[in-house]
């Protein structure tokens, strides 16, 4: 049975699940479902065809499944789902998708959305990604499983963060960033690797050694970035890690990849 306190509005129609517990002056819509165990901190709106899963947290004033900042947008039913312990911090934002894109905005298992962190319409969150405060996803971003997003930083429409790369605060990101990157600066570059988020996460260390080795020929003078790729892909086949940058660059994209400050532009 759901814990409602006498203040909060909660339309009937909603969907609540055992255990959600729903503080004063909150606003739930009649198209939401709340999972087990979701608790929802005073002054929280969560409304549009929005779901979140078991154990979710949300904070006060954040604001959810609003109508996407899109001015194409014209009511079509479109959704948002957030994965099961997916922490929701103050006056955070997230939008639904939208028929110009995928009709879905998804955020992942056990994110963490910090105070004013803006996820936009369409946008991919993969499981485990954290947005540290005041980052901001413009729409139809993409961002792989552990990624982490520094506080004040801006992610461009379109672009894809792969797996557990690290976005230094206040960065402006217009170009894709590699899985296990670290982009960082107004138009970023990439600056190495994330080693330290690699090394935390547990990964062996033999896979960390061949991927700077792989990262070093990948970003080298030599030939055409395909050229390259080629290599990489043969040298170092059996390294999952590696494949994964691999099928990230081999991935037709709307934009460019972030490259170290001294490396040129990647040429297909």
């Amino acid at each position: 049975m759901a814990n409602i306190h006498a203040t909060a509005v909660v339309d009937p129609s909603a969907k609540l699940g055992t255990r959600v517990e729903i503080g004063p002056f909150c606003l739930v819509g009649p198209h939401v479902e709340l999972g087990d165990g979701v608790v929802v901190h005073s002054h929280a709106v969560i409304t549009g065809r929005t779901a979140l899963g078991a154990d979710c947290r949300v904070f006060p004033f954040a604001c959810i499944g609003q109508a996407p900042q899109d001015v194409k947008y014209h009511d079509e039913p479109s959704t948002l789902t957030i994965g099961p312990k997916t922490i929701i911090r103050e006056h955070v934002t997230i939008n639904p998708g939208t028929e110009g894109g995928h009709m879905a905005t998804k955020v992942g298992a056990n994110c963490l959305l910090m105070i004013g962190a803006h996820v936009a319409h369409d946008c991919e969150l993969g499981d485990n990604v954290t947005m540290v405060n005041s980052a901001t996803l413009g729409g139809h971003v993409t961002i792989g499983d552990g990624a982490i997003i520094g506080g004040l930083s801006a992610v461009h429409q379109f672009v894809r963060i792969g797996a557990y790369a690290f976005v230094g605060g206040m960065s402006g990101i217009t170009a894709d960033v590699i899985p296990y990157g670290m982009a960082i600066g107004n138009r970023a570059n990439l600056c190495g690797l994330n080693i330290v988020g690699l090394k935390r996460k547990g990964f062996p260390r033999e896979q960390i050694h061949q991927l700077r080795q792989a990262y070093r020929m990948l970003f080298s003078s030599e030939g055409t970035l395909m050229e390259r790729l080629d290599d990489v892909e043969s040298m170092f086949s059996a390294n999952p890690l590696v494949k994964q940058i691999v099928d990230f660059i081999k991935t037709q994209s709307d934009r460019s990849f972030c490259v170290p400050n001294n490396a040129a532009a990647p040429s297909r």
